[in-house]
């Protein structure tokens, strides 16, 4: 049976147990995440030291950087879980937005894992995963809610509403609007108390 008719034959599974991986920039994650609310453990590497001197991340020391971190991390994060690549349901790894490289990285080892372990594979969108980091930090959230993406001096509002779900536990914001600090509506959103949506 190949990788492919393998992974379609596989049972959806109510209290999933995912591997996430996120190598986008400087920093190496592992987690292990079951039933997309629950941490049973979260690595960090960070290669942040090796960029201070140069004055900001440089892509190829970041790249160079993750693949010496990702198996360490990716051991961590599976003994921290007290669990063993048997109990993972499936691979989950960040494919973009990022450096291209520290993603290559990533997404290299995540398919590796997937292919030799026989789990499915779970591409995610590096915004669609900071909106979804809602999902850890307050259990209790379902959508329609409204959260705000911050990147240096812009700033978007994204609604996640029943409407833009898309398979269980996956959905597709719909962003409101882009702000710089340089509009004029941009002190209302940074201040929660004069958001009138």
């Amino acid at each position: 049976m190949s990788y492919f008719e393998k992974i379609k034959s596989l049972p959806i599974k109510k209290e999933a147990i995912i591997l996430g991986i996120e190598t986008s920039c400087d920093e190496t994650a592992v987690a292990v995440i079951k039933n997309g609310r629950e941490i049973l453990s979260d690595v960090i590497i960070s290669s942040a030291m090796e960029h201070v001197k140069f004055g900001g991340v440089v892509p190829e020391i970041a790249s160079r950087a993750h693949t010496t971190a990702i198996l360490t991390a990716t051991k961590r994060a599976l003994e921290e879980a007290k669990i063993t690549k048997d109990e993972i349901d499936a691979i989950a790894v960040t494919y973009g937005a990022g450096l291209l490289g520290a993603l290559l990285v990533g997404v290299s080892f995540a398919k590796s894992l997937a292919y030799a372990w026989g789990k499915p594979l779970i591409p995610v969108s590096h915004i669609r995963g900071h909106i979804s980091a809602s999902y850890l930090a307050d259990k209790s959230l379902e959508p329609p809610f409204i959260t705000i993406l911050g990147r240096g001096t812009t700033f978007s509002p994204s609604l996640a509403s029943a409407s833009t779900l898309g398979p269980p536990g996956y959905f597709k914001p719909k962003t409101l609007a882009t702000l710089s600090k340089d509009s004029p509506t941009a002190s209302s959103i940074v201040e929660p108390k004069t958001l009138i949506l």
